[in-house]
């Protein structure tokens, strides 16, 4: 294995630590949205789609990763002294990248709190706006049936 291997390996943690920083910063933007009154769904939308392009650019980055460490990882430890400099740097972004992971969970899980929340709050809305608009029409109906007398007298014979 050659330098460049490990080079390659560093530059992968250190693009996953990129993307994992716009997570976060896409996640902090989703707060924001869903702490608004008026939900804005369209960036709401926009945000998770651009979260997901991510997420896709981060599975595709830990393949290529997982692959190339698969090929020197038996070099890499058997030749631990020659490779201790990007070893540690290495272990040092996958610290993190770990802090990062749970930081980003973190927030998906507060964020999902408060969609719930907000999503509960609009339902109950509709809820007591049905309930309004059936009293309404029920109130109605009454009213129209209240000056209508039915027949007293009626021969039910031809």
């Amino acid at each position: 294995m050659s330098q460049n291997s490990a080079q390659i390996l560093r530059q992968s943690l250190e693009k996953k630590n990129t993307i994992l920083d716009a997570i976060i910063e896409q996640n902090s933007i989703q707060e924001d949205i869903l702490k608004e009154d008026n939900l804005d769904m369209e960036a709401f939308d926009a945000s998770i789609d651009r979260i997901d392009t991510l997420v896709t650019e981060l599975e595709k980055l830990d393949e290529g990763f997982e692959m190339l460490y698969d090929r020197v990882r038996v070099e890499l430890i058997n030749n631990r002294q020659e490779y201790r400099n990007e070893i540690a740097q290495m272990q040092l972004q996958i610290q993190q990248i770990t802090d990062k992971i749970v930081t980003i969970n973190a927030g998906k899980m507060r964020n999902q709190m408060r969609a719930e929340n907000h999503f509960k709050q609009k339902s109950r809305e509709i809820k007591n706006a049905m309930s309004k608009t059936n009293a309404t029409k029920s109130y109605y109906n009454s009213m129209n049936n209240l000056n209508y007398v039915a027949p007293q007298f009626y021969d039910s014979k031809k």
